[in-house]
This record gives C-alpha cells, structure tokens and sequence, in this order.
C-alpha cells in the first residue's frame, strides 16, 4: 500500500510531491508511465531514445501501453511504497495522444489516493483541462521556454496543430495555447509548475517575461533547467551555476521556484535522489518502437 493513505490530507502538493517542493523531494517517490511515445512540436535541444543509460527526459527503455498502467503501478508501490506520485512525462508529448488519457484513467479508479501529474509542451491543454480533471489529474507541468515569437522561434523548429506543420510567426499560437491551457488548470483547481530550459544566448534574457506571464495565468511553482546540449543546440555551453542561480532569482520575485530537478527519465520509477527501480520495473518488458 502507498503511503499516501497514511498522510495527513492537510499537507501541501508541495509536502507531497517529491518534483514540486523540496520537503518531499527527497522522501517520497514519483512513478512515470511511459506511455506517450509521439510529440506535436520540435524543439532545437530535444532528441528522444530509447535505452537504459542516459538519465534525461525524453528517454525510456520502452512504451508501456496504457492497459498495462494498473499493473505497472501495483509493481512499482511493492518495489517502492513511498511512491505518492504517478506521472505521465513521455517519452514524447503527453497530450499528443490518449494513451495518457486513458492511464490516468484507469490508475485514479485503482488508486485514488495516489497524486496524478501530467508533464506537457501545453499545446493541446486547453483542449484536454476537463478530460485531465475527470482524469484525477491534480498536478501538471508545462514546459515554456519562451513567450516571445522571436525568441521561440530559436527554440522550436516546428509545431504541428490540427494536421498542419506550422513554423516560423505561425508557431505564436504554442505560447498562447500553453498560458491558456495553465489558466484552465489552475482555475479547475490544479496545482501547475512551469519549466523552463535555460539555454545561454537565447532566453537567458527572457526568463523573467516567461516567469511574469505563467504566474498571471496561474502557475504556482517554477523550475529552471539547464541546457543539455544536443540535436540542433550540441554546440551551446550547458549554463553554469552563476547563469542558474541568477535566472532563478528572476522568476523567485513572480513565483516559488523549485531547485532540485533531476532531469528525470521518462521511465523514473523510486524516490529521486535516493533510490531508482526504473530497471527492475521495466527491465526487458518494454516494446522499443515509437509511432512519432
């Protein structure tokens, strides 16, 4: 049995949840269901894989089918019952597809008490908000690199939105559909953090617009990531703490910001920082395809 059943339900999302608050970080654990394998935009630093090696979003040893949520999640809570958190973070979009849908779906009426949390681009979140609440989604993050047209335009090479390939002024509408998607969250009671890449010579002058513009649409908490340099960006500098910590101050005077991000995998499964299962839960069990 998870934990959860013995927390006292005064406590915060934040005393809880192990990736938005520092008081659960390193005691309690998050489970992520890889179960979105296809993506709807093209970011410049993003490359998915599959593997069992690096530790960074965007990888998984596999995709998991949402018929096997239930099961996947009774294994994970006998391997780590501090588990409070189950999640859907990729390996691709989350709300690119169903699958997501349709294992939150299935886990809230197994495990009620477990904290759903949703990880997306927030492209089609405003399409998804009332599916996501039925869902037991209480907890999402949004990851917004950029509010500005020109400034996203070095970020993300495309978007693709209702059948159509949009690049260029045309992607305007990622920023615009990701603040109404976290509006819509947030006023359906929803606790949302925003994550932004920090990605030196490119938005490192822009943190403070992003942070300004998701807290007037509700966002709680705040998360500055670090470049990991590759695809399109492998030959820009990785910021250094100096860059993190200065860009964090910027977005600390709008909302809270979280300090302890893992670049966790796709497929993370036990108490970050702590303890990983991810390979005794998934091991050779994952089908090593992607349809995106």
């Amino acid at each position: 049995m998870s934990v959860l059943a013995d927390a006292p339900r005064t406590l915060k999302v934040s005393q809880l949840h192990p990736c938005f608050g520092r008081e659960a970080h390193n005691k309690y654990g998050r489970l992520h269901l890889p179960v979105s394998p296809e993506c709807n935009i093209q970011c410049r630093f993003c490359s998915r894989a599959f593997n069992q090696e690096e530790e960074r979003p965007g990888v998984a040893a596999g995709i998991l089918q949402p018929a096997q949520a239930v099961e996947t999640v009774r294994r994970a809570l006998a391997l780590c019952p501090s588990i409070m958190v189950v999640g859907v973070a990729g390996p691709g979009e989350a709300l690119a597809t169903n699958a997501a849908l349709e294992a939150f779906r299935a886990v809230h009426a197994e495990y009620p008490s477990l904290i759903k949390c949703l990880s997306t681009n927030g492209l089609m979140l405003p399409d998804k908000a009332d599916s996501l609440i039925e869902a037991g989604v209480r907890t999402v993050t949004v990851t917004v690199n950029a509010v500005d047209p020109a400034v996203l335009e070095k970020v993300v090479s495309c978007v693709i939105l209702g059948g159509k390939r949009l690049t260029g002024p045309g992607m305007s509408v990622l920023p615009e559909r990701q603040v109404e998607g976290i509006r819509r969250m947030s006023e359906r009671g929803a606790t949302v953090k925003v994550n932004t890449v920090l990605i030196p010579g490119v938005n490192d002058d822009h943190i403070e617009d992003v942070a300004r513009t998701v807290s007037r649409a509700g966002a709680a908490v705040f998360n500055v990531i670090p470049l990991l340099p590759q695809h399109e960006l492998a030959h820009v500098e990785a910021p250094g703490c100096g860059e993190l910590n200065r860009a964090r101050a910027v977005a600390e005077k709008y909302l809270n910001v979280f300090y302890h991000c893992r670049h966790c995998r796709a497929d993370a499964c036990g108490i970050p920082g702590v303890s990983d299962f991810s390979r005794e839960l998934y091991g050779a069990r994952m089908e090593t395809f992607s349809h995106g």
